[in-house]
């Protein structure tokens, strides 16, 4: 295991942006997502390695209890629409793979108690103009 596998990396305007956001999220994502964002190291946009999933990313992973992969793409809230697979930032997932790097594992709690198991497979950025 890589000594950074717990490192996250975000961009500083994901980072501001994510932080403004936080009052209208779930408590209990919120919190989660706020200690997501402490330990992020903040970078320029042009700076964020390709490999990173930041906002409006395509991103496929894996669910390393039932090796099931899924594609979904990391969105706002406003943008959330499950039928096109853009996911909310604030669904347990969505806060889960936020700066992840291609390869990284994570352990995340799921609202039910039980805990998921994901893989970042593959990151594909996605330009949507602001």
């Amino acid at each position: 295991m890589e000594n950074n596998s717990n490192l996250l990396i975000l961009t500083q305007s994901d980072f501001e942006k994510l932080n403004s956001l936080l009052e209208a999220a779930q408590p209990d994502i919120a919190e989660l997502l706020k200690e997501e964002l402490s330990r992020a190291e903040i970078v320029a946009n042009d700076e964020l390695p390709v490999d990173v999933v930041s906002m409006n990313s395509k991103v496929i992973f894996k669910d390393l209890v039932t090796d099931k992969e899924s594609v979904v793409t990391l969105v706002y809230p406003q943008d959330a629409n499950i039928d096109e697979g853009k996911i909310s930032i604030f669904a347990p997932v969505g806060s889960a793979l936020i700066g992840l790097r291609v390869g990284q594992v994570i352990n995340w709690p799921l609202p039910n108690g039980k805990e998921k198991r994901i893989q970042v497979v593959s990151v594909s950025s996605i330009s949507i103009q602001p």
